[in-house]
């Protein structure tokens, strides 16, 4: 009966939704463009072995996570091969310099929807500069882990026409996710590395197939297991929000009485969404993809520490795990930082006569948010660093690569449809309210 109900409420709104043309032109419109993102991962650059590289891609843990993030372009060594990789990397660095060079936090801050336009297009004309450096120490990285028989070697030329077609490739990438962004069904980017994760779903179940025989079938029903209590706990950390008491005192503007209401001011659990592990992701690779550059220098010293630098955040072990665990915790407290400021949300319950019961209005609220934010943020943050080391963890318990476990594409995915789901729930509600 409630599996009935549930049906019926899902058909229900799948009808409701259709019945909306706005909302419904606004899908459509979003699933083409992520179509379209779909056909630059699959445009190749000429003279490249594709099927063999992707057999290579199969055998390395850490090309396999590059490739979820670049949406299967790097296994095809597409055009966009990086996705949306360096915009990602530039948008961290533009994020760092808002802290650090003061008139950047005060155009983010004072400058309104002009000043984010200018920090957004300093964040375009970065990518493009960073999107060749990607690539070609992307290209380096793996023809130093054993991808130089597949790739052979290129000429300047051939080295040139590699990098502006990548660089392109990842330029349009990140203008059709600005443009998704704008339809305000989900995030661009997220639904870019969305699709991406989606669309290895078929060849991941074809390998299952393959891979699977009966004395197989306790760590299939194990790793089946881990994945309902993941999506649960996603859900759970994704929904879980404090809940602060706001109460507004009873104000009289001419014959009329305001306030004197009781609400609340909901923090949630983790404000961040997947953006911290994409974020300890890009970090992750930078330090391999710069010491590609010192690979060949005439120092002997030099060239060592890059070797060294090079397999030690390629190695997948102790320390790999270790920094990627800590990175996801501390890009969960900057990205928390950056999209909710305690002292301006105490300014605006402040202004509008709001307070917290038991607290003076303005700073003493700006410290207990600022408190209470630190201690749920803690929790939020643990469990995304857990399912970011997952599949490492799972694989050393295990013995075993052939069965891997995508926690971070499982976080992605179950956030990015939570997400959307809410952004559609929202404009529902909106024309709901036009037509009443």
């Amino acid at each position: 009966m409630f599996q009935t109900s549930c049906f019926m409420n899902l058909m229900n709104k799948l009808a409701l939704i259709w019945k909306t043309k706005d909302l419904r032109n606004k899908i459509l419109i979003v699933v083409g463009l992520l179509f379209v993102t779909r056909i630059l991962a699959h445009v190749p650059i000429a003279g490249i072995d594709v099927q063999n590289l992707k057999n290579y891609f199969q055998q390395s843990q850490f090309f396999n996570l590059l490739d979820i993030f670049s949406g299967g372009g790097l296994t095809n060594f597409s055009i966009a091969m990086l996705g949306v990789g360096p915009y990602i990397t530039a948008s961290i660095i533009m994020q760092l310099l808002t802290i650090v060079i003061p008139s950047l936090a005060e155009m983010q801050k004072e400058g309104g929807e002009a000043g984010r336009a200018q920090i957004n297009q300093y964040t375009r004309y970065m990518t493009i500069v960073l999107a060749p450096l990607q690539a070609f120490g992307t290209i380096r990285l793996l023809a130093s882990q054993g991808g130089a028989s597949l790739l052979g070697v290129f000429s300047p030329f051939q080295w040139f026409l590699v990098l502006l077609s990548v660089t392109t490739g990842t330029l349009l990438t990140m203008w059709l996710g600005e443009i998704i962004s704008e339809f305000d069904v989900g995030n661009g980017v997220s639904l870019i590395i969305f699709a991406g994760i989606v669309s290895r779903l078929p060849a991941n179940i074809g390998f299952l197939k393959s891979w699977y025989d009966p004395t197989k079938l306790p760590l299939v029903l194990a790793f089946i297991a881990v994945i309902l209590i993941v999506i649960a706990g996603v859900v759970l950390v994704t929904e879980a929000q404090r809940n602060i008491p706001i109460a507004y005192a009873k104000r009289v503007r001419g014959n009329k009485l305001f306030g004197g209401v009781n609400t609340h001011l909901p923090l949630r659990l983790n404000q961040a969404g997947v953006i911290p592990i994409i974020f300890a992701i890009s970090v992750m690779l930078f330090p391999a993809m710069i010491a590609q550059f010192f690979v060949t220098a005439k120092t002997h010293v030099i060239a060592s520490l890059a070797s060294k630098t090079i397999a030690l955040f390629n190695s997948q072990g102790m320390f790999y795990g270790i920094t990627y665990f800590i990175l996801v915790m501390a890009f969960t407290y900057f990205y928390t930082a950056v999209v909710f400021n305690p002292t301006e949300i105490a300014e605006n319950v402040q202004k509008n006569g709001g307070f917290v019961p038991g607290l003076r209005p303005g700073g003493q609220t700006a410290d207990f948010l600022s408190m209470v934010l630190n201690r749920i943020t803690l929790a939020g943050a643990f469990f995304l660093a857990v399912i970011a080391i997952l599949p490492l963890t799972l694989q050393n318990f295990t013995g075993t690569t052939s069965l891997t476990f995508g926690g971070t594409s499982l976080l992605i995915v179950v956030s990015v449809v939570i997400e959307v789901i809410k952004k559609i729930e929202a404009q529902l509600t909106m024309h709901d309210y036009e037509g009443f």
